[in-house]
């Protein structure tokens, strides 16, 4: 509300109602009086009247200047700005009282009159005019009728929803009767604070649903608004805020429109809306107070926002001018019931100037032909037929010095492009007509009551020429009727109407002139979700090709395969679109986190989707699978061989030097270490994983027993060839048996390991998601890693033996020492699988399983060669080598300070080794 000095007088005199009387009346010749006298202009036609109307209008738009001293007795203001639209509306009253009286078929017998009163769009004057028409005289007394004459009935105004909210917290004081025909503001729909109100115009709660509902139909996000200074303004901008925020729309800026200008307060608003990127702004305001924010705008030639107008102003020649449109061009506006109101025009138009003293019709007739009623030449015209050669050389004179032409009273509205003569948009003023008819209505229910069948107590009827205002509103609570266009007209429990709203689009025709094109409708009855109705096809907006919807958003949507990332101290419709993490996704679009992919599943490229993890693992029909398993199998294949050459020249010395049960153990654990590893290859299943690791594990206990047990046969020759005694030199500390029995019980306490094992903690196929965030790799978890560590622990315990033992018998003084190729065979081995460590952990996925294949295949040729190849050589390529001379040669004995050979200190060990053979030619 205002807070200017009419703003403050009028909450006194409001607080004069609230307290005793200040006059008491002494006898019945004094009269009433007040300190001050109102300043109202109207219409009053009220004498010899049974029931007289009320009607407040803004025909002004503002209070005029006047001077705040406090030396001279103060007077109420005049008031300034004519207001065409709101002197139409006034004028609407007036002929739906007269089509009123002449209709027989209600309140017959019954004259209805009026009073009319100008509210200048201001609270002080509302105030004034409310007070006088309560008073019944021009001098309004506080509690007292003064007047005598025709009953008051009801109040058809105030104009704004700030108006009628100050008078109705007076009328309310009576519970007297309100009317109002615009005043939408959702307070006024509070029974407790204005129980005498009603309206034909709907509540601004659903205007503002409507408008939130409209700009989430769009797809716009981010908006401006603006919102008049009053309870209107701030009441429907407040429920549109809280109607969007729900459906996550941000509010760009929020300005205040001043109810008194504000050269700076407008400057401001418009630099706010310059500055800001939201394309949409809705305004909740009435024409008057939005006029001067558009006459800047202009200015600044502010041509790309999308307006969204409230009822107040969708409609209004004073925002609609032609020179606004480049701003306007597009505006979206809710429009309430319009109708054609038969003989209205007609009406409208039979103003004579000259034939009425009433100041607002002379003032009307003056703006509207842009002329000067002169009386002085309203007299020479009716005295002298050709007046124009009797009017005196001064008066011509001080006609032009006043430079304007004088007015004829002749002047048509075809002359002139005036709202006032306007009536294809008849919708406050339609407005106007069902208030007017809503009292007229409720007094002929009242008339036409019976007697014994009345609303009131006993079943009794109010007297119409003298009811009390209680009574009236019982009638205008309960009522019901029909209007124009069968429109059934009936207030609910607060005094609201239904509301059904025009949804409006401006675009120009032909001609240049601005046209309101309906291309919806809201309609606040229907069931959730199906109130509103837009023909998107018929929308001309403010873009550059006119079809295409705005976009206004603060940040651009997110696509699918981005999330919205909040930027701080933002509304949250200002954002960030950050992609997604690697194995997340979003599919859909403004999404606010990412959704995380499944065990089994990884993002694509655009982030949007969830595909399968490529499965990985070392499959036999690749090249790298393919070629290990050739090599395997070759591996397989030599060791073979060597059992082959063995068998074939069994009876050759060289061979049957060597244990050939314990050779064929070791050529078998190499084969079966050399096929160990091609269940390696191939997708991991559960036989293949048990397979795997417990064939490897044992094929080389098997091998690395034998070998211990043959070493250990060098180890004691070494140390026998180092002795001095003869004695010492020709015992046989170990005999064949115990070389097997050696090797069994090493291969018997690997097999109890991995029996053990596999009952246990048996190795099984695993998915590994861990190592690769983009693959599934097949691999075989080992079970336990105790028992792995245990397992292949021994083979590399028992590898340590061998090479032990190999290592003490090296310097056997023979041309061919065995001892020397078992410690390079132990040698690869341990470098081998000293190897296959670092570079095992350092691989992922199929290359890991092929860097242990080859560990395999390494250390197993590494044995294979070191060991069997220099006794191949000799069998099949030096036949002439493999004598018995060199293989059973005698120890020499004579000189016992010469140390033995292998062959004179081992020989006799059934030929268990290789002791001395020429690689001489």
């Amino acid at each position: 509300m205002e807070l200017t000095t009419a703003g403050m007088k009028a909450r006194l005199l409001v607080g004069l109602l609230a307290v005793s009387p200040l006059l008491t009346v002494v006898s019945a010749q004094q009269t009433c009086k007040l300190k001050a006298k109102f300043n109202l202009n109207g219409f009053k036609n009220k004498d010899n009247k049974d029931i007289v109307l009320g009607g407040m209008f803004p025909v002004h738009n503002r209070l005029a200047s006047s001077n705040d001293s406090t030396s001279s007795m103060p007077t109420s203001s005049d008031c300034e700005g004519f207001n065409f639209r709101a002197f139409r509306w006034a004028q609407t009253m007036r002929f739906v009282i007269d089509e009123i009286n002449i209709r027989k078929d209600l309140l017959p017998n019954i004259t209805l009159g009026y009073v009319i009163y100008d509210s200048c769009f201001t609270i002080s004057k509302s105030v004034e005019g409310t007070l006088t028409y309560l008073t019944g005289q021009d001098e309004a007394v506080p509690n007292y009728r003064c007047g005598s004459g025709a009953p008051l009935a009801a109040l058809v105004g105030a104009g704004g929803s700030a108006l009628s909210i100050a008078t109705a917290r007076i009328l309310g004081l009576y519970y007297f009767p309100q009317v109002s025909y615009c005043s939408s503001c959702s307070v006024l729909s509070d029974t407790f604070q204005f129980p005498s109100f009603l309206r034909t115009i709907p509540n601004d709660n659903y205007q503002s649903k409507a408008m939130a509902q409209l700009v989430v139909n769009f797809g716009w996000t981010w908006v401006g608004t603006i919102a008049a200074d009053d309870d209107y303004g701030k009441y429907g901008i407040k429920l549109f805020k809280e109607e969007v925020e729900k459906a996550g729309v941000c509010i760009s800026f929020s300005e205040t429109l001043p109810k008194l200008y504000s050269q700076t307060t407008i400057q401001r608003i418009v630099d706010t809306i310059k500055k800001s990127t939201a394309n949409i702004i809705v305004v909740f305001s009435s024409d008057v107070d939005f006029s001067p924010l558009m006459e800047e705008l202009v200015n600044h030639n502010i041509t790309n926002k999308t307006w969204i107008a409230s009822e107040a102003w969708v409609t209004s020649a004073l925002i609609s001018m032609q020179e606004y449109y480049p701003i306007l061009r597009g505006t979206i506006g809710f429009a309430i019931k319009r109708a054609v109101i038969s003989g209205l025009f007609e009406f409208l138009n039979k103003i004579d100037p000259y034939a009425t003293s009433d100041p607002l019709m002379r003032e009307f007739w003056q703006r509207a032909y842009n002329c000067t009623l002169d009386d002085e030449y309203m007299r020479l015209r009716m005295e002298t037929p050709i007046y124009s050669s009797n009017i005196t050389e001064s008066r011509i004179h001080t006609l032009n010095a006043i430079g304007q032409r004088i007015c004829t009273g002749k002047e048509t509205p075809e002359s002139i492009n005036n709202t006032y003569y306007d009536v294809s948009q008849l919708r406050i003023t339609y407005s106007v007509y069902k208030a007017v008819y809503t009292v007229a209505y409720a007094l002929h229910y009242m008339a036409t009551c019976k007697e014994g069948k009345g609303p009131f107590v006993g079943n009794t009827c109010a007297n119409i020429s003298n009811f009390e205002p209680w009574q009236l509103m019982y009638y205008l609570k309960n009522l019901k009727f029909t209007a124009l266009d069968n429109e059934a007209v009936f207030f609910n429990a607060n005094g609201d109407v239904d509301a059904y709203y025009d949804i409006l689009n401006w675009q120009i025709n032909k001609d240049g002139k601005i046209r309101y094109v309906k291309i919806g409708y809201y309609n606040g009855t229907a069931p959730t979700g199906q109130e509103m109705s837009i023909t998107n096809n018929s929308v001309m907006w403010n873009t550059n090709n006119f079809t295409q919807p705005p976009r206004s958003v603060c940040s651009e949507s997110c696509l699918p395969g981005t999330r919205k990332g909040i930027r701080q101290g933002e509304p949250v419709c200002c954002f960030d679109c950050i992609p997604c993490a690697d194995g997340e996704i979003t599919n859909e679009t403004d999404a606010r986190e990412c959704i995380q992919c499944g065990t089994d599943y990884w993002s694509n490229a655009k982030k949007d989707a969830c595909v399968p993890k490529e499965i990985e693992f070392l499959a036999y029909d690749e090249a790298l699978g393919i070629t290990l398993i050739a090599v395997s199998v070759f591996g397989a294949c030599v060791a073979f061989a060597v059992v082959i050459i063995y068998i074939i020249y069994r009876n050759t010395p060289l061979v049957k030097a060597n244990d050939i049960v314990l050779t064929f153990f070791i050529q078998f654990s190499l084969i079966i270490t050399f096929l160990s590893s091609i269940t390696f290859v191939g997708q991991p299943q559960p036989w293949s994983c048990m397979t795997r690791h417990v064939s490897l594990a044992l094929g080389f206990a098997i091998c690395l027993s034998c070998i211990m047990g043959k070493t250990i046969v060098l180890m004691f020759s070494a140390r026998a060839a180092k002795s001095k005694t003869p004695e010492k030199v020709n015992s046989e500390p170990i005999k064949p048996i115990h070389q097997k029995i050696i090797a069994l019980v090493g291969s018997l306490i690997q097999v109890c390991g991995c029996t053990i094992w596999l009952i246990l903690y048996p190795p099984y196929p695993v998915k590994n998601t861990a190592s690769q965030n983009i693959k599934i790799i097949l691999e075989c978890s080992e079970g336990n890693i105790v028992f792995i560590c245990c397992i292949f622990g021994y083979d590399v315990l028992l590898a340590l033996l061998g090479f032990v033992f190999a290592f003490i018998a090296r310097k056997l003084p023979d041309n061919f020492n065995e001892g020397k190729f078992v410690t390079f065979g132990m040698l690869v081995f341990f470098i081998v699988w000293s190897s296959f460590v670092p570079a095992y952990l350092s691989t992922r996925g199929k290359f890991m399983v092929a860097v242990h294949i080859f560990a395999i295949l390494a250390s197993s040729f590494g044995l294979l060669a070191c060991i069997f190849v220099p006794k191949c050589y000799i069998i099949v390529l030096k036949p002439e080598r493999n004598t018995d001379e060199l293989v059973k040669s005698q120890p020499k004995l004579i000189d016992k300070s010469a140390p033995g050979t292998s062959t004179s200190l081992s020989s006799e060990i059934n030929s268990t080794t290789v002791s001395t053979v020429s690689m001489t030619d």
